[in-house]
């Protein structure tokens, strides 16, 4: 996609003639949030440019703080003023490409049922909305809604709220807003579609709901997570694809729990992870940028008691001879208990008698290794690779054929044995 100003530049370089320009016609669409607007409605085939703005509000000259400042006045009953709407500015070539085909795309890509919200934004200012400049592209509107509404109401949608009226007062967004998610790969985009295609068009895939009979009650983590959203791929990368955890989890597109569970409040970011107890949800986790160490803290929080979260989160230590697994001898492998990492198998567990589960050897990869000062003392601290906890300490008297001990605590070791 081509700005404007790009295009002319390249045609005045290339020696073409300025009059192939001059066709160009241009609407203005809300559809929430105008990142994803502007990111999505560039990727139609013949359009030369997308343009963040504001439209259809009384106040003939706004910036983004003055919309949003508008809208909290509005909010709390302190104003009776039209705010303005997020837009786009869609330029295009009527020669490659329809206004009926890009009001297609306006309508497959957000969910025009919705009212003064979209997807997680809620306000006037994210309403749908068609502004038209002549009475061709009037009609066009009307026609592609009436066509999209028969869609909709077949796959169980309510009426389309989209205001449909004649442009007013069009300001230009900052720069910053600008080809935003373009420039911020990782930037939040809040538009959900309905995922119904319009009357002609190829079938969508659709994402199922998910069904409450094949979740675990007890204990659930759904990652609620949204099409062209980086940091969902980014954990999934990091943390999903290598799921060992005892926490089951299970990742959807839709932003509904199953039927008969209940969020505690809306979605707002993606990928959210939210964990569910007896069909509650009990805590959340939003956004995702690489934090491992603390998504998996959050997640131990829930799940290991307080004496294994001191442990765990505060490098604590249970009195010798207390701790869990002392006596086991099972063929197996001790493991991560928020994670499911294997860090020992039990083959290289040795009775040092100091009242703790004594290793001679982890398994590769599995500690990460820290000086510790602490108590007047200089040791080797040692951490599950996988989620960071506080392990216990490595020492120098073990025995053969390493010569080292690992003296851990046996409360944050969950043991799996061989078979299962």
């Amino acid at each position: 996609m081509l700005p404007i100003k790009r295009l002319l530049l390249t045609t005045l370089i290339l020696g073409l003639p300025l009059p192939a320009l001059a066709a160009t016609e241009s609407i203005v669409l809300g559809m929430g949030c105008f990142w994803g607007a502007e990111k999505r409605l560039s990727e139609i085939p013949g359009v030369l440019d997308v343009e963040s703005g504001y439209a259809g509000g009384d106040a003939p000259r706004v910036g983004y703080r003055d919309v949003l400042d508008l809208e909290k006045r509005i909010q709390r009953g302190k104003s009776d003023a039209r705010n303005h709407a997020e837009v786009v500015k869609v330029t295009f070539d009527p020669a490659q490409v329809s206004l009926e085909r890009v009001l297609i795309g306006f309508w497959e890509n957000h969910d025009p049922t919705q009212g003064d919200r979209q997807g997680n934004d809620v306000g006037s200012n994210y309403r749908s909305a068609i502004y038209w400049e002549t009475e061709a592209q009037r009609q066009v509107a009307f026609a592609t809604r009436d066509t999209y509404q028969a869609a909709l109401t077949t796959a169980g949608y309510g009426p389309i709220t989209t205001e449909i009226a004649p442009l007013r007062h069009y300001n230009r967004a900052e720069d910053y807003h600008q080809d935003y998610l373009t420039k911020n790969p990782d930037g939040y985009c809040g538009l959900v579609s309905t995922q119904v295609a319009y009357p002609g068009q190829p079938a969508k895939p659709v994402a199922e709901r998910l069904v409450a009979s094949a979740l675990n009650r007890e204990r659930q983590l759904i990652v609620f997570e949204a099409e062209d959203c980086r940091f969902c791929e980014q954990f999934r990368a990091e943390v999903l694809d290598d799921w060992s955890s005892p926490v089951p989890v299970v990742s959807t597109l839709k932003a509904q729990p199953p039927a008969g569970w209940r969020l505690e409040k809306t979605l707002f970011a993606t990928p959210t992870m939210v964990l569910f107890e007896d069909g509650r949800e009990v805590s959340r986790y939003t956004g995702y940028k690489g934090d491992k160490d603390r998504f998996w803290a959050w997640l131990g929080f829930q799940i290991l008691t307080p004496e294994q979260q001191r442990i765990a989160f505060e490098q604590g230590t249970e009195r010798a001879f207390t701790g869990s697994h002392l006596d086991e001898k099972r063929p197996g492998v001790f493991v991560d208990p928020i994670t499911g990492a294997p860090l020992f198998r039990s083959d290289t567990k040795f009775d040092s008698r100091t009242g703790w589960p004594s290793f001679f050897n982890p398994l590769p990869g599995a500690l990460t290794y820290h000086e510790d000062r602490s108590r007047g003392m200089r040791r080797t601290e040692v951490r599950s690779a996988s989620s960071g906890i506080h392990l216990g300490h490595v020492f120098d008297d073990g025995p053969p054929p390493t010569g080292k001990r690992y003296c851990i605590n046996g409360n944050v070791l969950s043991f799996v044995p061989d078979g299962h």
